[in-house]
């Protein structure tokens, strides 16, 4: 189901605390529960999915100031190498979620839960091959079809603003590029906007719903890097009071605090 549709405190919406709460086989536990509830939903899937690869992010502190302050990292991906059991987990749940998705959009192309998990699924292998892979080029290929699949999916469920992190997040790195590389990608057909990126970052973080702290998250590290540091000392602290068990909040809204003190101008 659509988060529009799904009922308040769903087994999702646990399992979506609980990997925010950096409790990651507690969130798959919660994930099983939802999928042998409704074996036919392709969100359960996405879920397991998610929380593979938000581990892994967690790992290589993707989610975190040093990584996205640095243009080595942020355009050119992570140093180190996945976990090859992640990968696979991550791999795997994401294929299962497609191929589910797509079988209801056979039934139904406009049907919304098909389209919002294809936009998920999209969006997250366009990630990982981008920061976790440093496969740039091939993730191109995600983030068009995700940018695809999310108009599809806006235009028949306008609220459902979980789809703007995959844009959002993909705009801001892409606006992020060198003006020569921007000028290739546009010839292939993306374009990156930095501004566009953090307001639709924005919207999620508003009103979205199991991407919500993420999309706040990124648009507080977006923000540092804009040197917007008090906008991104309030997005942590609402998140850190939100999450008190994940210790990268506080120590990002720790280290936002610091960053605004230091760019105030001294008398």
């Amino acid at each position: 189901m659509t988060p529009e549709h799904a009922e308040p405190e769903s087994q999702l919406d646990t399992a979506f605390r609980r990997m925010y709460e950096l409790r990651f086989d507690e969130a798959r536990k919660e994930v099983s529960a939802y999928r042998h509830a409704h074996p036919d939903d392709p969100l359960g899937a996405a879920a397991e999915a998610a929380s593979h690869l938000f581990e892994e992010f967690d790992r290589q502190g993707v989610l975190t100031s040093e990584f996205f302050l640095d243009d080595d990292t942020l355009l050119g991906g992570v140093r180190g190498q996945p976990d090859p059991s992640r990968r696979t987990a991550f791999l795997a749940a994401n294929d299962r979620a497609r191929q589910m998705a797509e079988e209801r959009l056979k039934a139904n192309p406009a049907d919304p839960d098909g389209l919002f998990v294809l936009t998920l699924a999209d969006g997250m292998q366009g990630d990982f091959e981008a920061v976790i892979e440093k496969h740039q080029l091939a993730s191109l290929a995600f983030i068009r079809s995700a940018e695809k699949k999310a108009a599809r999916l806006l235009a028949v469920r306008p609220d459902a603003l979980d789809a703007y992190v995959a844009l959002g997040m993909a705009n801001y790195i892409i606006g992020c590029q060198p003006a020569y590389k921007r000028v290739l990608l546009w010839f292939r057909g993306v374009h990156g906007d930095r501004q566009r990126g953090m307001e639709q970052l924005q919207m999620t973080a508003e009103r979205g719903h199991y991407l919500r702290p993420l999309a706040k998250a990124l648009l507080a590290l977006a923000a540092e890097r804009e040197g917007q540091f008090d906008r991104a000392r309030v997005l942590f602290e609402d998140l850190a009071r939100e999450f008190p068990a994940n210790v990268l909040f506080a120590r990002e809204l720790v280290l936002a605090q610091e960053r605004h003190e230091s760019a105030r101008p001294t008398k």
